[in-house]
């Protein structure tokens, strides 16, 4: 198992930019893709970027394609995801999570909340208008 600790939330104004990283610890991390999802008031956790276990492909949801970059350094045991051009409609809770699976690669469609096994806590993100 792996776990998660993540970091950087805040308030930010809408245009602005945040980078919010996820601490791991456990023997494993440089094996496992890993997840950004999040979680607003009322709704479900929705995905929102994802990254193969050694940083060769990364997927994103619509919503934020252009505007976040999900990115890992292996060495330092943390997964980051870049925020620019935040809007109102982003502020929710951020969970970074670690792949079930060993080695994965590629997501067949997008990643969803079952192809991961560990979560962190969350982070809370909030974009004023």
């Amino acid at each position: 198992q792996v776990q998660l600790v993540e970091s950087g939330g805040g308030l930010v104004q809408a245009g602005g930019s945040l980078r919010l990283s996820c601490a791991a610890s456990g023997r494993t991390f440089d094996r496992r893709a890993m997840g950004w999802f999040r979680q607003a008031p009322g709704k479900e956790r929705e995905f929102v970027a994802a990254i193969s276990w050694n940083g060769g492909r990364t997927y994103y949801a619509d919503s934020v394609k252009g505007r976040f970059t999900i990115s890992r350094d292996n060495a330092k045991n943390t997964v980051y995801l870049q925020m620019n051009s935040l809007k109102p409609e982003d502020t929710a809770v951020y969970y970074c999570a670690a792949d079930k699976s060993l080695w994965r690669q590629v997501y067949l469609g997008s990643p969803v909340t079952g192809d991961f096994g560990s979560w962190g806590q969350g982070t809370q993100v909030t974009v004023s208008s």
